[in-house]
């Protein structure tokens, strides 16, 4: 009997061995595509319902995946390739543009600048200094910062064959989900369910309605400043508005929204002599600046029921620990850990009133 129960805890402890080294490797194995399948099932989650209206529309499932992925793929490209050419052209045209800036001289510094605080009275006086020293001491000033800089640009689109290689497996796998969606969603309900039953169904339909809720509202919310913000730069005479729209999409899909490209807008507004238009600019863009606080938030909560700050340190938090992927997984994992705990505590033996 002894060396029966010994054979069966030998057996058991091998098992488990067996079974964790194979997951580790499945896991080892599927790690240069974990990133592109995490972008995949958001992407597809989040579309899901636009594929079964179009393939309504057109009554054949493979047609209408083959246009949601050929939506997708320019979704990706479009922006990458604006973003990349429009970093390419600042560095190559950087020098040039603070040669010309250099060659007008710098100026008196404005009269309210040394009274700010602190700091305000030093940058006056080494304002001044530049100003007095002419054309040439503010070029030995900027030159090594242009090199530099132009530099850094052009090495940050360095890593675009592997920007382009994420790209093709997530478009990939996202034809792949679309044309198996229904397939995938089972497994992963049936692998739920062995796991927890009908709590564990419940949380992974809980989690792709997290998913679908921050897709819609980080992505409707970047579209609309994006837009706004175009606007306003197309009304007040900024140039090339249509690409620094681009580039404020995608600063807004990555959570840095379009600020950047509105204050450096209204900067260059006022330094070429356009005092209106900047000021104009400014009072446009507060509102759509601010318009994030109020509108992603709203769109969130009406893919998943949570509380408000849930949400917000979900998407904030997410962002700060995985990265921009973070702004689905973080959301997802609060929603999980949220409604599991709300429902152990539920079916808990009942508690006793504190008088």
């Amino acid at each position: 009997m002894r060396s029966e129960g010994t054979s069966d805890i030998t057996r058991v402890v091998l098992s488990v061995v067996v079974i964790g080294v194979l997951l580790v490797g499945s896991l080892w194995t599927m790690l240069p595509f974990i990133s592109g399948l995490t972008w995949a099932t958001t992407i597809a989650i989040a579309t899901w319902p636009a594929l079964l209206r179009l393939q309504q529309l057109t009554g054949r499932r493979s047609l209408a995946a083959a246009i949601m992925t050929l939506l997708v793929l320019l979704a990706f490209i479009a922006p990458l390739a604006v973003a990349i050419s429009t970093v390419l052209e600042a560095a190559a045209r950087g020098p040039a543009v603070i040669s010309d800036f250099a060659a007008g001289g710098l100026g008196p510094p404005p009269g309210w600048l040394a009274d700010i605080p602190w700091f305000g009275a030093r940058v006056a006086t080494r304002w001044q200094t530049l100003a007095a020293g002419g054309p040439e001491a503010l070029m030995a000033v900027l030159e090594p910062y242009a090199g530099a800089a132009a530099a850094a640009a052009i090495a940050a689109t360095g890593g675009v064959g592997r920007a382009a290689v994420l790209v093709v497996l997530t478009v990939v796998m996202v034809g792949i989900l679309y044309a198996r969606g229904e397939t995938a969603a089972e497994g992963a309900l049936a692998l739920a369910h062995r796991l927890s039953g009908e709590t564990g169904e419940r949380a992974v339909i809980l989690a792709g309605q997290a998913i679908r809720g921050v897709a819609l509202g980080v992505v409707v919310t970047a579209l609309t400043q994006a837009v706004l913000a175009g606007i306003g730069l197309w009304l007040f005479g900024v140039p090339r508005a249509g690409v620094l729209m681009a580039l404020a999409f995608v600063l807004g899909v990555a959570q840095i929204g379009p600020l950047p490209i509105v204050a450096a807008s209204v900067i260059w507004l006022y330094w070429t002599g356009s005092t209106g238009a900047a000021i104009g600019l400014a009072v446009w863009s507060l509102p759509v600046i601010m318009l994030d606080n109020v509108l992603r938030p709203w769109l969130i909560r009406r893919g998943v029921d949570l509380p408000m700050l849930l949400i917000v340190s979900g998407v904030i938090g997410g962002l700060i620990g995985f990265g921009v992927v973070g702004l689905f997984i973080g959301p997802v994992l609060l929603a999980v850990t949220y409604t599991l705990l709300k429902e152990w505590i539920a079916t808990g033996p009942p508690r006793t009133p504190v008088t």
